[in-house]
């Protein structure tokens, strides 16, 4: 009998490099996070502010 040379093929299933995507996914938001607590919420997008009403009653007397 004569013998036969075998071939391995190893096959991985990629799993090398997931972990960083999710760890930029995750600090990506967690600076989202932090700039939109800065910046003052949803103030920055133009809505959401309170408003005050300032009544003053200015005499202005003139010098002549």
């Amino acid at each position: 009998m004569a013998e036969r040379d075998r071939e391995t093929v190893v096959v991985t299933d990629g799993d090398r490099g997931g972990g960083g995507a999710v760890l930029a996914v995750v600090l990506l938001i967690a600076v989202l996070v932090v700039l939109f607590l800065v910046f003052g919420g949803m103030d920055m997008f133009g809505g959401g502010g309170e408003t005050t009403d300032i009544k003053a009653d200015i005499n202005v007397k003139p010098t002549s």
